[in-house]
């Protein structure tokens, strides 16, 4: 029987190629405040973090709270920039074709933003009803509260989960939930995600399937 029976995918990088996207509209929002990152910088520091780990940091790097307005700005950008330059993760459609392992999708991110960014690439009846945010847990990633809910909305044991992350963050509560962990690196660099506690590795969504066979038993 299968090794797994339940696969969760991250959101944001995983499914729906919006990391660029968001992140340099944040980068953007931040150069206007007199802070200076690069894209890199974006995804070596804000990567998978939850927008109120976000805001912290936006208040260490400007040493004051961020305008009481930044949240609502970014949201408003990063919904026009997604509305015009989303698209899936190259081959993740392909992937999601030869699964046919139970699947979900757990994210830091709000409901209404999994929800747009998968309309937007059309990949949202795949998981109708099996959409988690951090919204539905006291902690988000990387405390393992939100797979851990995830697994049990699903009815499947958390030894029995693999998880499809491409952040450190992801990757910390995907093993502290005790789950399988697939590190994507197409954002991060591997030995980030290896250190973190990613189980295997891969670069290309198109080998997914394969190597969720390869923990057939």
């Amino acid at each position: 029987m299968p090794r797994y029976q339940l696969v969760i995918f991250d959101c944001d990088g995983v499914l729906v190629d919006s990391e660029r996207i968001t992140n340099q509209v944040f980068a953007d929002l931040l150069g206007e405040l007199g802070v200076a990152l690069t894209l890199e910088d974006m995804f070596e520091h804000f990567l998978g973090h939850s927008m109120a780990s976000c805001l912290d940091k936006v208040a260490t790097l400007l040493g004051r709270p961020p305008p009481t307005d930044f949240e609502a700005t970014y949201r408003a950008r990063s919904k026009r920039a997604l509305e015009t330059e989303l698209r899936s993760v190259p081959g993740i459609e392909e992937a999601l074709a030869q699964i046919a392992i139970p699947d979900c999708v757990a994210s830091n991110g709000p409901i209404h933003k999994m929800r747009l960014t998968l309309s937007l690439t059309g990949l949202l009846p795949r998981f109708e009803g099996r959409l988690f945010s951090s919204e539905n847990v006291a902690r988000p990633k990387p405390a393992p509260d939100l797979f851990l809910h995830a697994a049990h909305c699903c009815g499947i044991a958390p030894a029995d989960c693999v998880v499809v992350e491409d952040t450190p963050t992801g990757v910390t509560a995907a093993v502290a939930a005790g789950m399988t962990v697939l590190g994507y690196t197409a954002l991060t660099p591997g030995h980030r995600l290896r250190a973190a506690g990613a189980h295997h590795l891969f670069d290309r969504m198109t080998d997914l399937p394969r190597l969720l066979c390869s923990g057939d038993e």
